[in-house]
């Protein structure tokens, strides 16, 4: 594969530049290391004040937090992150002076926006929230120098540079999609695409927990989904599910990242899996074999039958209880076995039962054909070629009420190719390199859809052709941060020929965690 490198010193003016301060304002040297400045990290901060003199981690340094659990724990998470690499102590405290400084204070950052303050002090973190407090965190370590990452000692010095940032998010919905149908992931990979979603502020996790393929979640009631429909996977092989305890433990994890699981169950379509499970569930009483293939829209629940609904509540009642967040998203995409009327049915019958459970619909933008209830959320999935027609459903839904949060599959389907050579991936929705999966604006995107019924991106990964973890990250990043920064960052700071450069800077930082990413020669990366 092609690599594009550009020589060092242009790159170092590129930096600088893109933060918008000096090149000697913007940081200080200090045994030859020279701070990042404060406005390279991504998503782009909302506001940034560079000056002063920077701040350096030393091994008397403490990290201050308010006398609550919410501020130690996010106190511990930065700990944990800072001490193998630099081998300091670095213990939480509520004592002192000076050091990192962790602070829940009320202002006007909302629920998830921070300010940090650097100087030759320390360095002061405030929020409004836990949340906030995080975030703010995962830009004090983008400040750092990538080899913070690392789980061995590394060599210092420790710089923040001097200044104020004043951040807050864009959007309140900034998601991720990890298809677990087609092919299983377990436990443990999952923490790992939460961690690396975390550094970004992304704060929603969606998870794909049925299709046609598998059916990765145990429901007590209807035990054979899991244990007979969860047991295969695209191209064969034992597939796998999640326990309730496990999935309680994913939950647990990423609300330790702040990110909240939205769980999905795909029907009235993409539920082969189901169908050979309990032959009741079919129109004809007989239950299909188990599909390993890649084709989409031949299955369908039987709209007409009463043991549909029964199953439908069973399944909702239950994914309802270990889910802590807000949302259940009901999918709704690709129903093509199903009528238009039988659609239109079966919706209005499911959402009154996720409201009965206490959770919001969200449904993939076909939703919009049915009768979205009040406060839906529907995920559009189209691309730029999608039929005006079906585009004018959708923005009329948003008029009406209808929240959208936006998708589209030839922009941030992380799943597409990158080119067409690239080793995994699709490309029925075309090659999607990385300046065309960022350089598009939510706000203005879907004709005729106001700008305040967009309530965030996200970026879903399905897994027809993702096996293993490395491929996860293969396709992920570098796409995954421009989609988190266009959920994040004010429209203002949107701008490709800068953001290129601080996504170019993340590279290191992804090498020393271990993260193998696509080398797009559409950025400048830094010379190994």
């Amino acid at each position: 594969m092609r690599q594009h490198r550009t020589p060092r010193l242009l790159g170092t003016l590129l930096l600088v530049a893109a933060a918008g301060v000096s090149a000697a304002g913007a940081a200080h040297s200090e045994s030859g290391r020279t701070a990042t400045p404060l406005g390279q990290v991504v998503p782009a901060p909302a506001s940034v004040d560079a000056g002063g003199s920077p701040y350096r981690i030393t091994d008397g340094t403490r990290i201050r937090v308010e006398d609550s659990p919410q501020a130690r724990r996010v106190g511990d998470y930065l700990a944990d992150v800072l001490r193998p690499s630099t081998g300091y102590r670095l213990p939480v405290t509520t004592h002192g002076a000076g050091g990192i400084r962790l602070r829940i204070a009320a202002g006007s950052t909302g629920a998830e926006g921070y300010r940090l303050d650097s100087g030759q002090s320390g360095v002061t973190i405030t929020a409004a929230a836990p949340a906030g407090l995080f975030h703010g965190v995962q830009t004090l370590r983008q400040l750092l120098p990538a080899a913070v990452e690392k789980n061995s000692v590394q060599r210092g010095p420790w710089l923040v540079a001097g200044g104020t940032i004043k951040d807050s998010p864009r959007y309140g919905y900034r998601g991720a999609m990890l298809d677990v149908s087609r092919h299983f992931f377990g436990v443990a990979q999952v923490k790992r695409y939460i961690d690396e979603l975390a550094l970004y502020k992304v704060n929603k996790l969606h998870l794909h927990l049925s299709d046609d393929q598998g059916w990765r979640i145990a429901i007590d009631s209807w035990p054979r989904l899991a244990t007979y429909g969860g047991s295969t996977q695209v191209g064969g092989g034992h597939g796998g599910y999640y326990t309730k305890a496990d999935y309680k433990e994913i939950v647990r994890y990423a609300a330790s990242r702040y990110l909240e699981v939205v769980p999905e169950i795909d029907m009235p379509g993409h539920t082969n899996a189901a169908l050979a499970s309990y032959a009741q569930l079919n129109c004809n009483g007989t239950a299909p074999p188990l599909y390993t293939g890649t084709d989409v829209g031949f299955s369908s629940l039987c709209v007409a039958k009463p043991v549909t609904y029964d199953f439908v509540d069973d399944v909702v009642r239950e994914l309802a209880a270990l889910t802590p967040g807000k949302y259940l998203h009901i999918g709704g995409d690709e129903a093509h076995s199903t009528s238009h009327a039988d659609y239109v049915t079966f919706m209005d019958k499911v959402q009154p039962v996720v409201a009965k459970y206490g959770k919001t619909v969200v449904g993939w933008h076909q939703l919009t054909g049915a009768h979205p209830v009040k406060g839906a959320i529907a995920q559009y999935w189209g691309l730029d070629d999608t039929s005006a027609t079906e585009k004018a459903q959708v923005a009329e839904a948003a008029r009406n009420g209808t929240g959208l949060v936006l998708s589209p599959a030839d922009r941030v389907y992380l799943d597409m190719k990158y080119t067409a050579d690239t080793p995994l991936g699709q490309d029925w929705a075309g090659l999607v390199e990385v300046k065309r999966s960022y350089d598009w604006d939510p706000g203005a995107y879907l004709p005729g859809a106001p700008a305040s019924a967009i309530r965030g991106v996200e970026a879903p990964l399905w897994t027809e052709t993702i096996v293993k973890g490395a491929d996860i990250d293969y396709m992920t990043f570098p796409r995954l941060p421009g989609a988190a920064e266009l959920g994040w960052s004010p429209a203002s700071t949107h701008d490709w020929d800068t953001y290129k450069v601080r996504l170019a800077a993340q590279g290191p930082r992804w090498e020393a965690l271990g993260i193998g990413y696509y080398r797009s020669p559409q950025v400048p990366w830094p010379a190994a």
